[in-house]
């Protein structure tokens, strides 16, 4: 025998509908709202992009107060970021400037490396454009450009190695201040691998700049003052400060940049896309 189905009165069948509406509201909202956030940041590059005959990237790790359970999440500059960047490199062409307009802490020096190499070796024109800060990894990136564009309240940072939480130059003042009798074997292998880090940062920095035309003994003097722990590694290079050293900073920064920024709010949930441009090969000729 068939069990009776139990009786639902029209206002409970109203409820289980505006329950179930409730639920479908709470998860489709927030994809909306990523979805106008990614196509209104897309409008204001492509308005960028018409009006400076560019390919613009974004770099933008935008999570200083992002925590879980009272734990500090902190974005950086890693390989997905790396390949999503030498991809838009790749699908722009050779004799089209390129705009990477760049917020973030640093990274993976690998991932940084690659990216600076990328710009570096395009052909045409390159910007870094900070409109707030781009330290360490984001730094190297800045140096690999062909012209640097800062707010003039946005800093750089040193790019000297560290080794773990311990930067490089540190652990070699250790050979300075005791006897090598009275050091342990940890810490002569670590003060090793810190000299041969800073040297390799040296050697990577003078040719990284000579690559852009700058003078070989200028070139090592930046490098000298910029990765050899003169600072420490989260001391902010202004303007004026990158200027005195010997570098050529330009502070027209777009108008569009900050709007752009705006466009990055602090996330207070899931992720927002670190790397972000036009995804569609460019052709210089009949671009308008």
């Amino acid at each position: 025998m068939d069990q009776a189905q139990p009786y639902l009165s029209p206002i409970a069948y109203m409820f289980n509908f505006l329950w179930f509406f409730l639920l479908i509201f709470l998860f489709i909202i927030p994809v909306w709202r990523r979805f106008l956030l990614s196509r209104a940041r897309e409008a204001i590059i492509e308005q960028l992009e018409r009006k400076r005959g560019s390919r613009v990237i974004t770099l933008i790790h935008r999570q200083e107060s992002l925590a879980l359970l009272g734990v500090p999440i902190f974005r950086y500059i890693n390989i997905e970021d790396s390949e999503q960047v030498l991809r838009a490199i790749r699908m722009t062409p050779e004799d089209m400037p390129i705009d990477l307009i760049i917020h973030t802490p640093g990274g993976l020096a690998l991932a940084a490396t690659q990216i600076a190499n990328a710009l570096a070796r395009h052909k045409a024109p390159v910007r870094v454009i900070v409109p707030h800060y781009a330290m360490s990894g984001g730094t190297l990136i800045a140096l690999a450009a062909d012209e640097i564009v800062m707010d003039h309240n946005a800093v750089l940072g040193p790019v000297d190695p560290q080794l773990g939480q311990m930067p490089a130059a540190s652990i070699l003042k250790v050979l300075e201040l005791k006897k090598i009798d009275e050091i342990d074997d940890q810490t002569l292998i670590l003060a090793d691998v810190a000299k041969k880090a800073i040297d390799q940062m040296i050697d990577y920095l003078v040719n990284l700049l000579k690559n852009n035309g700058m003078e070989e003994e200028k070139a090592k003097r930046i490098a000298q003052e910029l990765a050899t722990g003169k600072y420490t590694h989260d001391y902010p290079l202004s303007v004026e400060k990158l200027r005195e050293i010997g570098l050529h900073v330009s502070t027209e920064v777009p108008e569009e940049v900050y709007a752009l920024m705006d466009l990055f709010p602090q996330p207070m949930g899931s992720q927002v896309p670190s790397v972000q441009y036009i995804p569609v090969p460019y052709k210089t000729h009949g671009m308008k």
